[in-house]
Order: C-alpha cells, then sequence, then structure tokens
C-alpha cells in the first residue's frame, strides 16, 4: 500500500435529515454530517481516528479500494499516513520496535513515538526510520 486515500459513501438520511457517512475499507469508520461538506469533513476526522486506533491495536491497516461512481476519496492526514506507512512497512519486514530502533540508533521510546498517531515527529525521523526499512518517501500532488 502505498496510498491512503479512501472512497466514501454518503447515504442521505431520509429520517433525521444529512447524510450518514460509511468507508467499505473501514468499516468501524462510521459518522454523519448535515451537508456534503461537512459529512466530507466529519468523515475525514472519523477515517483519521480510525487509521490510528488500528496503529494502536496492531492490527492491519486496509488497502483502499478504487473509487466508484457516486463516491467521495478522503485521504489521511499526512503525518498520520507517514506513520501508517512505516507501521505498514515493519509489519511487513516483520521487524520489531527493537529492532528499528536499533538500525536507526535510537532508543525504543523513540519508536513508539514514530508510531503514535498522537504526537507529532518530524518528518525527518519518519524518513530515516522508512529508510533503514527499505523505503523511500516521495510526496505528490494529485
Amino acid at each position: 500500500m502505498n496510498t491512503l486515500a479512501y472512497p466514501v459513501t454518503l447515504t442521505p438520511d431520509t429520517k433525521d435529515g444529512g447524510f450518514v457517512v460509511t468507508f467499505a475499507d473501514v468499516p468501524e469508520a462510521i459518522t454523519q454530517g448535515e451537508t456534503v461538506a461537512e459529512s466530507l469533513q466529519e468523515a475525514a476526522d472519523c477515517l483519521e481516528e480510525a487509521i490510528a486506533g488500528r496503529i494502536r491495536t496492531g492490527k492491519p491497516l486496509p488497502v483502499p479500494s478504487p473509487l466508484t461512481e457516486g463516491q467521495y476519496l478522503v485521504d489521511v492526514p499526512v503525518q498520520t499516513a507517514v506513520k501508517a506507512l512505516l507501521y505498514n512497512a515493519m509489519q511487513t519486514s516483520q521487524l520489531t520496535q527493537g529492532e528499528l530502533a536499533k538500525r536507526i540508533q535510537c532508543d525504543e521510546q523513540e519508536v513508539k513515538r514514530l508510531l503514535d498517531p498522537r504526537r507529532s515527529t518530524k518528518l525527518s525521523h519518519l524518513e530515516v526510520a522508512l529508510r533503514a526499512l527499505g523505503h523511500r518517501l516521495i510526496v505528490s500532488t494529485v
């Protein structure tokens, strides 16, 4: 997985008004909003929390499915996305936090902070950790 942008479906709530927001790839991420704009903002916040929760609990991150007609694309904020990519790289390589700490010459607490979605981390530190796992961080816009 190289991107963390997920399709979201906005379903009109005929009873209460507004929209119910769901992610097929992230079933625990459900929210709502009164307008499309508000629903998409709520979706972004909900998605970030769901991804952070999976990282904290050691669960796999879902691969985003293709966008289909009628859906919107919601991406994870950059800091959380990079931490999620680092988390995935560690899961794929089966590298422990202690082993990564040795590779990047820091203590294990620093690696825990690198992976903690609630903690702000310098991008350069995340890049070093990704490089230690054989990955490069490349930024692009669409």
